[in-house]
């Protein structure tokens, strides 16, 4: 699964960690030892191991990084990233965070400095706000804006790359779980997060408009926590939020693995989750790689799935290390040169 580096491209990926930041103490120090990490069953030591094995195989120029250790008073995500990534020897070693959040779930990028030079670069205008801050959005029918906000605001970043400059927003979109609640909470519940997770999703479709219409080559990537027929609910809105951010005609994105439901096919994966009322393991396309028209001419994607990937599924220390690193499993685009 290495990467051929006689070839001209730039690989970028995308990756939600679960509970990176459970791997690190105050100081940014990695914890690798005996104890539990916050995943089922697994050590930190073995947790670490296994982002390590994961993260060498990516071979990446940037990889966007989902639930990226906290950055707050008391730590450094940027300093945390960029211990474990001299732990693991990775070309992809120093790390950009934009916006910090209160969820102790960055969002944050590990690139290769001699490869890609990014910038936060957060952008707004007099109708489309930063996400750091709130937006109006009518997403029922009483014709009455509500406001909205990202409790993970997007990572806007303008990267230098060798293929010229791109600009790249990772996202981690309001989650609609319900875990916990009796039945009529849970379809409340349900309604609403939906509510909010489309309306944000409204908002960055705003901001992906702008930049299309600029003549940015552009990737919005990141857990989308959805996707086309992915719930009972996504009928009361018309579409899912993942088709509202790839948007119509053309300045539609493009990501070949956000594709409804068909019977007759099987479905792509990108995570992996425990059923506890089934008592089944049920997967899930959530992670994507959207991209402009002019990038996607040259694309290849590639979803690291330990069992949908018969190379991987044929390599069991990097099958094994997928399962241990993660509930998500990394996508990357290979972008050719022009």
């Amino acid at each position: 699964m290495g990467r051929d580096r006689s070839r001209a491209g730039v690989r970028v990926a995308t990756y939600n960690v679960e509970w990176f930041d459970r791997l690190f103490d105050d100081d940014g120090a990695l914890l690798n030892d005996g104890g539990w990490s916050a995943r089922w069953n697994v050590t930190r030591a073995q947790q670490i191991k296994a982002l390590t094995q994961v993260f060498k195989a990516l071979d990446v120029d940037a990889v966007l990084v989902i639930e990226a250790p906290d950055t707050s008073s008391r730590r450094s995500g940027q300093a945390a990233l960029e211990t474990f990534a001299e732990h693991a020897g990775l070309r992809a070693r120093r790390a950009v965070i934009g916006f910090a959040n209160d969820t102790v779930q960055e969002i944050a990028l590990l690139y290769d400095p001699d490869v890609i030079t990014p910038l936060h670069d957060p952008k707004e205008s007099a109708t489309v706000p930063r996400f750091d801050r709130s937006y109006l959005v009518d997403m029922d029918v009483d014709a009455e804006p509500e406001a909205v906000r990202w409790s993970k605001p997007p990572l806007e970043l303008a990267l230098d790359t060798p293929q010229g400059p791109i600009r790249l927003i990772g996202v981690h979109a309001k989650s609609k779980s319900t875990h916990g609640a009796t039945q009529a909470e849970r379809i409340t519940r349900a309604i609403a997060n939906r509510r909010k997770q489309l309306a944000q999703c409204a908002w960055l479709r705003a901001r992906i408009d702008a930049h299309l219409a600029a003549g940015d080559s552009l990737i919005v990537a990141g857990d989308f926590n959805d996707g086309p027929g992915l719930d009972e609910y996504e009928a009361l809105f018309g579409r899912s939020g993942v088709e509202i951010v790839l948007g119509d005609g053309a300045g539609r994105l493009v990501d070949p693995n956000a594709v409804p439901p068909r019977a007759t096919v099987a479905r792509p994966s990108s995570a992996r989750f425990w059923d506890r009322d089934g008592k089944r393991w049920i997967g899930a396309m959530l992670d994507y790689a959207m991209l402009s028209p002019d990038l996607a001419a040259r694309a290849r994607w590639h979803i690291w799935h330990p069992f949908d990937d018969p190379e991987i599924y044929a390599d069991p220390d990097l099958r094994a290390a997928l399962l241990a690193a993660s509930d998500h499993f990394p996508v990357t685009v290979e972008l050719s040169s022009a």
